[in-house]
């Protein structure tokens, strides 16, 4: 079985709450003793996860990030693919919320838009599997634990799946900056899919057929776009403004 390394107190922390089993050995830095490591230990000891003490020049050799002075060995964590959708669409929810990028190939990215996503309430994050971010240590710490609640499940046709949501009764709202549109003029209540686009690109030419109506963020200034963390964001929230009255 494929291994990641989760790294982070916040990251490794989560994954301690939630799915301790994932863990085969979690490399704490000798020599650090504090109240948040020492919560950390706690859990690992709780959970019966192996700790091992190691200097902190290895755990440097170990990730490519600010480790805090905790990495954890872990059973990778898989995408879901077509059948785990199915299976969703099979029991929806009232108003299901899903988010779909399309293009975004930065793991900082998705890790931020899965953690966005959790707070938003979405149910599952759709990708295509070309030309997209795969789930790995970066995205579950700048996810901070979101990768481990929300599905992120990726397709080998998205337009193909856009059209099962559309079956489902789920409306397909896609982000482009020609929009007539504004996000604050759209009904965004009801069953949806959120569609974003790669910065720069935008949606690509067959997603952005398959949605029901295109939506714009207004841009005051002299920049015409977000990062696609920011504006994904900005959109689910809008959503969930518009839900809650």
């Amino acid at each position: 079985m494929s291994s990641e390394r989760v790294f982070g107190l916040h990251a490794v922390s989560s994954v301690l709450q939630r799915d301790p089993v994932r863990i085969k050995v979690l490399f704490v830095q000798e020599g650090r003793d504090d109240d948040r490591l020492n919560r950390l230990l706690e859990q690992a000891e709780a959970a019966g996860v192996t700790v091992q003490r190691s200097a902190r020049k290895r755990l440097d050799g170990m990730v490519d990030g600010v480790h805090q002075g905790v990495v954890a060995d872990c059973k990778a964590i898989s995408a879901g693919d077509e059948s785990d959708l199915q299976k969703l669409l099979a029991q929806l929810p009232e108003n299901p919320l899903f988010l779909v990028l399309d293009g975004v190939t930065d793991p900082h990215n998705l890790g931020a838009c899965l953690r966005t996503a959790e707070a938003a309430g979405v149910l599952a994050v759709i990708a295509p599997k070309d030309k997209s971010a795969p789930l790995n240590a970066t995205v579950s710490k700048v996810a901070c634990g979101a990768a481990e609640i929300v599905p992120y499940i990726q397709v080998t046709n998205l337009s193909r799946t856009l059209q099962a949501l559309q079956q489902a009764g789920v409306w397909i709202t896609g982000t482009a900056g020609e929009a007539q549109q504004t996000l604050f003029e759209a009904n965004l209540k009801g069953a949806a899919a959120l569609v974003m686009g790669a910065e720069g690109k935008g949606m690509r030419r067959l997603t952005r057929e398959h949605c029901d109506q295109l939506i714009k963020i207004p841009m005051l200034g002299s920049i015409s776009s977000l990062n696609v963390s920011v504006a994904t964001g900005v959109c689910l929230f809008e959503i969930v403004r518009q839900r809650s009255l």
